[in-house]
């Protein structure tokens, strides 16, 4: 991550990453640290699994909390513009044909940290993100991936 490269987020996104911190910082603390006190009480930690694992579990906490500090100072809060609410932005839902398998695809465009394909959410910087930022309905993009270029038409944008 370059250090003063501003990082883009929807509006959803950012008070999802204050949540994430705040829960981190306070009920994921205290679960772990209490995890800890407990296997403090079985005596050798050389071989207590329990306080390893809480320890590991720990370090992973500390480091996602530096992570979206470090996120949260660099953020700039994308709001999506209603007056061009035709053209592809980051914030907009965004209805897609792939022409050669004639299948709809639907997604929300948001800043890289929010990307969660599972969720129908991609990057403005994904391959296809990237492509269709900027496009209105009706446009045809092409898109290189890995199995070679893919046709898309806009169908909608919201």
């Amino acid at each position: 991550m370059e250090k003063n490269k501003e990082i883009l987020v929807t509006e959803d996104g950012y008070k999802e990453l204050i949540d994430e911190l705040e829960t981190r910082k306070t009920k994921t603390r205290k679960e772990i640290a209490e995890r800890i006190k407990g296997a403090l009480k079985e005596g050798d930690l050389s071989e207590n699994c329990e306080y390893q694992e809480s320890k590991e579990e720990q370090n992973k906490n500390e480091s996602r909390i530096i992570v979206l500090e470090h996120t949260l100072k660099h953020v700039k809060i994308v709001k999506h513009n209603a007056k061009n609410k035709d053209i592809v932005q980051i914030g907009s839902k965004v209805k897609i044909k792939d022409l050669e398998f004639d299948e709809i695809l639907e997604y929300a465009i948001v800043g890289a940290t929010e990307a969660d394909p599972v969720k129908d959410k991609i990057s403005n910087l994904s391959p296809l993100g990237n492509e269709l930022i900027g496009k209105k309905k009706g446009v045809t993009i092409s898109v290189s991936s890995p199995g070679g270029v893919v046709k898309y038409e806009i169908l909608e944008v919201s």
